[in-house]
């Protein structure tokens, strides 16, 4: 059989009248478990087919053990996020041995979070099983790089005059602090004076407040940053925070330690109060010069905007690094609200979205007090190349 065809056959569904293409053995199987989520009871191609996976635990359960031996890891997750929004499974979610099946990712954990305050307690330790496997992976992918980044920018950041090592110089701020001292006959500049990175200092350098968004909509971002929150609390030249909002303020930076709990203090959905939640976190820095804010939210304010971009204005003015990602997740482009982005563009604030694999060198670029528009724009135009 011609493996295009046998893949149209896969990818289009039906009978074999349409690509002339039968299928049998395992490609049948997963044909059926392809149709049970694609073809089942959504309004979608209802009509050529008989699938769906119905209320049944037992047999979404089975279902799901069906494509994660048929399916890669990345194609399990997109169907398993695909078979929650498209078969409401969300109630089946709280069952036991429905969470045992299902393959661990971050879109799952944003559901979990979603329910967690309906679950049941027979289900909840099955759901903080599959958090603390998530989280774990993210740790592993995420943690070095995160501290290697930022460990690199804390000590580049505190300059010196007298660098004990050669390896410590700054060339390029030594050379532009001596261009007075060119010799144009040796066509060299002679240093008069030396431009290095100070070394590590035990003292705390910057103060980082994490604010997050947990309406519906910002789920990924919410555990990305969870993840990164525990990472830069374990730094001890940061005095990190973490405040979640919608309508409310939670302060969540005693559960820094404890990612994991910490995902559990949270409560995806609801409305949305920037301007509270931004009120808020102005009073958690003391040093205001040293700070960096980030704010990760889609923008769509329920609160006062203007008040709520007038605090921004005031935190820039006093010498805060202030930060806004629309997102915080590998999920691509999302949904803002453009006329609160544009506003705070004006301020000097650009807002963007950032994958979790860009952060570490995000928290670098504002450690170090670069340019946060051109830092963005040139990721942007890196990952689009």
């Amino acid at each position: 059989m011609d493996d295009r065809l046998r893949r149209w056959r896969l990818v289009l569904g039906g009978d074999a009248d349409g690509t002339g293409c039968a299928l049998g053995g395992t490609d049948a199987q997963m044909d059926g478990a392809l149709a049970a989520l694609y073809n089942g009871g959504d309004g979608e191609g209802a009509g050529e087919r008989s699938g769906g996976l119905g209320a049944s635990a037992p047999r979404v359960a089975r279902w799901l053990g069906d494509i994660r031996s048929y399916f890669p890891s990345t194609v399990v997750q997109v169907m398993q996020k695909d078979a929650v929004e498209r078969l409401n499974l969300t109630r089946l979610l709280l069952e036991p041995e429905m969470l045992e099946a299902v393959e661990p990712d971050v879109h799952m954990v944003g559901t979990l979070l979603s329910l967690n305050r309906v679950m049941p307690e027979k289900a909840r330790e099955s759901a903080r099983a599959l958090v603390r496997k998530v989280v774990s992976e993210l740790e592993r992918r995420l943690v070095q790089k995160a501290k290697a980044a930022v460990t690199g920018a804390l000590d580049r950041s505190a300059r010196t005059h007298r660098p004990k090592r050669v390896a410590d110089i700054d060339w390029d701020r030594t050379i532009r602090a001596n261009l007075k001292n060119y010799l144009p006959e040796r066509n060299t500049v002679v240093p008069s004076r030396l431009v290095g990175y100070g070394r590590r200092q035990r003292a705390v350098q910057r103060e980082v407040v994490l604010c997050i968004d947990q309406s519906g909509s910002m789920a990924a971002s919410v555990v990305y940053s969870s993840v990164f929150g525990a990472v830069l609390a374990s730094m001890r030249s940061l005095r990190t925070s973490l405040v979640v909002f919608d309508t409310a303020v939670v302060d969540l930076t005693d559960q820094l330690h404890d990612p994991v709990e910490l995902l559990f203090g949270t409560q995806l959905g609801g409305g949305t109060d920037i301007n509270r939640a931004i009120a808020y976190s102005q009073g958690l820095i003391t040093r205001p010069t040293d700070s960096i804010f980030i704010l990760i939210s889609d923008l769509y304010e329920g609160g006062v905007r203007q008040e709520m971009l007038r605090r921004v204005a005031q935190m820039t003015a006093a010498g805060v690094q202030v930060i806004v990602l629309l997102a915080l997740s590998d999920e691509g482009a999302p949904f803002y609200d453009r006329d609160n982005a544009a506003a705070l563009a004006a301020l000097g604030v650009p807002a963007f979205a950032c994958t979790p694999d860009a952060f570490p060198a995000l928290m670098a670029a504002a450690i170090e007090r670069r340019d946060i528009g051109q830092w963005a724009e040139k990721e942007l135009e890196r990952t689009a190349t």
